[in-house]
């Protein structure tokens, strides 16, 4: 897979996010699935999904982002 296929799944998974706020929890184990296998590839990850994943984690973990 290259960059432009992982950066579209990443845009569809952020259209996810903003539809199905209810499921926004699997939506970030998604996301982190993506970036995980994109830093697996040694691609370069989006500085905006980085900013997001850091985000999401500290919601999730109970911590704040920072």
């Amino acid at each position: 897979m290259d960059l432009d296929e992982f950066e579209a799944q990443l845009s569809l998974l952020l259209t996810e996010m903003e539809n199905r706020p209810e499921d926004r929890h699997e939506l970030y184990l998604t996301l982190r699935e993506k970036l995980n296998e994109m830093r697996a590839f040694g691609m370069p990850v989006p500085e905006d999904f980085l900013a997001l994943e850091k985000e999401l984690e500290a919601e999730f973990s109970g911590g704040k982002a920072s």
